[in-house]
């Protein structure tokens, strides 16, 4: 699982690939809420805004 900004979203998708050998899911952090778990607030990769998860 990756947390990850727009900028960062391809290379989580080759590592998550690389993993799992397996296509992962992009969920939008903005459209989607989750009742047990509150995602990061920063990127995985950089200090900016975390935007997405690839699972």
């Amino acid at each position: 699982m990756y947390v990850v900004c727009k900028e960062h979203v391809e290379l989580a998708i080759e590592n998550f690939v690389d993993e799992y050998e397996d296509a992962p899911d992009i969920v939008d952090l903005k459209e989607t809420e989750f009742s047990d778990w509150d995602p990061p607030v920063k990127c995985a990769e950089c200090e900016k805004h975390a935007e997405y998860l690839i699972v």
